[in-house]
């Protein structure tokens, strides 16, 4: 390529102007924006057209509101991270709105309301480029979470009792003492696409007043005598037992634990913007991007319709990037009411359970919610690291030359197994069971800022990748858990890797469950001398805390806290605080300046 240089002979380099999109409107397929019939055949058609095109798109949506049903969306064999793993009851995924093999795409909604019925993915771009989602809503008729509103409470004939208001969109039917969840009735089969009874299978706990959300147990369906239906969408409960509940007002928010789908999937695919949307709601899971590089995720409002009545805006977590490279910018969204982390960046740690050959190994997927897919391509480099110490063997790194592994679009060869060929022979210290290995080609650089995080009942922020990382501008509110977690795990959810340079400057941390800012790889040895994480500084930010410690770190070579300020909680009547602001395990270059803290405050350090 010719590069123009000043004074020289070349003239400056002129890029070729890019073409006009081409416009194709989904209503002139038969997509209905009145919202009266199904337009899923119709956006499914749109789409293929425009493929066929091979050019610049933008597919159009009219204002209005579109019911997309799963019975003919578009369906693939697919394997998702951190969903059913390798189950094969749930390899067929519905998209509503696919972008498959397509290059300079713009789905731009116009303002319109996307309807999704049954178990479905909303929309996916798959081995795709330049692809941008913008200006449109999406919300799910029936969502996969009861949001049951205990509307009063009382004593009735010596007998307590609960009524129970629940949002439209969750259909039920009462049967003696139990109530039975019925999703919703699927048009062509007659049966309802998921069911359950009772309490399903997992609950939290929403406060409206306090806007707090929770993990915890449900108290609804324990020692019940009889269960009425009072129509308008109120049931009441009456207890065998007398004492008056003390939860009017809470809402618990009950569901399945299967994520059979991806809330929206990005696999394969390079150049990905989410942009000015509103997700009301994801069914079965959240964002996933996976194998991808460059994501962009900005202005997206996830939280639930406030005209819904429902508190729950996720099945899990709202992002999950699994593998991706380039750069993650993840900026200006709100983040409210998910049913697990809002944000989690990772990569996969496959255990050794091979040798078949000095430069070959075969690796297997660990954790039962993820399986199917590739984890290696040939030029990618690969780390090996020891299990216990969760740090890398001395001459950890080689390049993959070739892998024979699953496809992640059908189930042909096993789908929990790979084998992978390296450019050199296995690094000494390389042991079945007792080491991990980790794609450190697919790990991104991530910016997230200016986001609000609330109504959590978890952590807000996981984010394991050795490129940078700054996580800036933010407001977390009432975290349940840790507000920023980093780990590294090889025992567990094998959610690879170490941070090699992470900023945490200029965000605010209000009313937070400690430790607020926790890192905790799984490394069983510890040795302050070789740590799994590095180069971590919180500079700059507003902790508004009560009796908790703002920041407990393991393992990390490196750590700064500056020019913070520490505060107690306004209003706050309690006694000094006795938890230690900071607690360090197997540490090393500590340094904690220049910041400002108010009475009352234990600022020791633990050290050990």
């Amino acid at each position: 390529m010719a590069v123009a240089m000043l004074g020289g002979g070349f003239s400056p380099a002129v890029a070729a102007p890019k073409a006009k999109p081409v416009v194709v409107d989904v209503t002139a397929y038969g997509a209905d924006p009145t919202g009266r019939k199904d337009s899923t055949p119709a956006v499914a058609a749109a789409l293929r057209h425009a493929k066929r095109l091979d050019r610049p798109v933008r597919i159009s949506f009219a204002k209005g509101t579109y019911q997309l049903y799963p019975e003919r969306a578009e369906t693939r064999e697919l394997y998702v991270s951190n969903t059913v793993g390798a189950d094969q009851r749930y390899r067929d995924k519905k998209i509503g709105l696919l972008v498959e093999d397509m290059h300079d795409v713009t789905v731009d909604g116009g303002g319109a309301k996307l309807v999704y019925h049954g178990l479905q993915t909303a929309f996916a771009s798959i081995r795709s480029t330049n692809v941008t989602f913008q200006n449109f809503s999406f919300d799910y008729a029936a969502p996969e979470v009861i949001d049951a509103t205990v509307a009063t409470t009382g004593v009735a004939d010596g007998h307590a009792y609960r009524v129970l208001s629940i949002p439209a969109g969750s259909p039920y039917r009462v049967s003696g003492t139990h109530i039975n969840w019925l999703g919703e009735t699927s048009p062509a089969t007659g049966e309802p696409y998921w069911s359950g009874v009772d309490g399903l299978q997992y609950t939290q706990i929403h406060d409206p007043q306090a806007e707090r959300t929770w993990r915890g147990d449900n108290p609804l369906f324990n020692d019940v005598a009889s269960v009425t239906d009072l129509g308008g969408r109120r049931i009441r409960i009456d207890y065998t037992t007398a004492s008056q509940p003390k939860d009017a007002g809470l809402v618990y928010q009950m569901r399945l634990i299967e994520r059979t789908e991806p809330g929206a999937f990005i696999w394969e695919s390079k150049n990905v913007t989410m942009r000015s949307m509103n997700a009301y709601y994801l069914q079965s899971f959240g964002v996933v991007g996976q194998f991808s590089e460059n994501i962009s995720i900005d202005k997206v409002n996830f939280a639930p319709d406030p005209k819904s009545g429902r508190s729950t805006a996720s099945f899990a977590d709202f992002v999950q990037m699994s593998g991706v490279k380039g750069k993650v910018s993840i900026t200006r969204n709100v983040f409210d009411g998910p049913h697990d982390d809002p944000i989690n960046i990772h990569g996969t740690y496959l255990e050794v359970v091979g040798k078949p050959g000095p430069s070959t190994v075969t690796l297997a997927y660990e954790h039962p919610q993820t399986a199917g897919f590739p984890q290696f391509a040939p030029g990618d480099k690969v780390e090996f690291a020891t299990k216990r110490t969760m740090t890398p063997l001395k001459d950890a790194h080689a390049v993959v030359t070739a892998v024979d592994g699953p496809s992640g679009m059908d189930h042909k060869k096993p789908l929990t197994t790979m084998t992978v060929t390296l450019d050199r022979p296995l690094p000494a210290g390389v042991e079945i069971g007792g080491t991990v290995a980790e794609n450190i080609t697919a790990t991104p650089s991530v910016v997230i800022s200016h986001n609000v995080f609330r109504n959590v009942p978890t952590r807000g922020v996981l984010v394991t990748t050795r490129k940078p990382v700054l996580i800036t501008g933010n407001r977390f509110d009432g975290m349940s858990m840790a507000s920023i977690y980093i780990s590294a795990d090889a025992y567990q959810w094998y959610e690879s890797g170490p941070v090699d340079d992470l900023t945490i400057r200029g965000n605010s941390f209000t009313r937070p469950s400690g430790p607020v800012i926790f890192v905790e790889p799984t490394n069983q040895v510890i040795d302050p001398a070789d740590p799994v994480h590095h180069n971590i500084a919180v500079d700059g930010n507003k902790f508004d805390i009560g009796d908790v410690t703002v920041v407990n770190a393991k393992s990390v070579g490196g750590f700064g806290f500056t020019g913070n300020t520490v505060r107690r909680l306004d209003g706050a009547d309690q006694p000094p605080y006795t938890s230690p602001l900071f607690v360090f395990h197997g540490s090393s270059d500590i340094r904690i300046a220049r910041n400002h803290y108010d009475k009352g405050l234990n600022t020791s350090v633990v050290e050990d």
